[in-house]
């Protein structure tokens, strides 16, 4: 099980830079979740600032997890998507149609799905007692589980949308894995 990050100044920037911490309202929001969390028997989270303070305020005692870091986009991080793009057009281009491409000269959509999905398969075959695993993690990370678990081509990714905090459910295993999706984890009358 996945929860991707509550919201932050960078995405709501549209930056390429998850590791930013929460700002207030995300974190309001967050710890208002946290009475909706499924029970799990490991918590884990990918180490950005932003999904260790997610992390935090739903109440986790969570272990960071090295393979759910966020994507690494290299020199692009921390710039907005409508600078590089004006900047470099045609790396942005081949990096939206090439899935082996990273001109930024960080992680290829490839190389990110490969990551992620040795992560989801060896996790699924270290819990074979049916032991739960929920994971605080980027919204690439989880579009990436969900291309891996489904077995769906690498293009796929750019289709799909995770909103921040909501949950994303894979079960069964490697070759038969089931999703539920896009699950948030509370209502607006939990904010009030």
């Amino acid at each position: 099980m996945l929860i991707s990050p509550a919201l932050n100044a960078a995405l709501r920037e549209a930056r390429f830079d998850g590791d930013a911490p929460l700002d207030a309202s995300g974190e309001r929001r967050a710890r208002a979740a946290s009475g909706a969390l499924p029970a799990a028997d490991r918590h884990v989270y990918g180490a950005s600032v932003r999904c260790t303070g997610t992390a935090e305020a739903l109440g986790l005692q969570a272990d960071p997890e090295p393979s759910l870091r966020g994507w690494d986009l290299g020199r692009w991080g921390g710039q907005r998507l409508a600078e590089v793009s004006t900047d470099e057009p045609g790396a942005v281009s081949a990096w939206l149609s090439d899935p082996a491409s990273a001109p930024h000269g960080g992680e290829s959509l490839l190389d990110l799905c490969a990551r992620v999905g040795g992560w989801l398969d060896s996790v699924q075959r270290g819990h074979v007692d049916g032991g739960r695993v929920l994971g605080v993690a980027e919204p690439a990370v989880v579009r990436a589980a969900i291309v891996h678990a489904l077995g769906l081509p690498p293009q796929t990714f750019w289709r799909l949308d995770v909103a921040p905090l909501t949950l994303t459910e894979l079960s069964g295993g490697s070759g038969r894995w089931n999703l539920r999706s896009g699950r948030p984890l509370s209502t607006a009358a939990d904010l009030a």
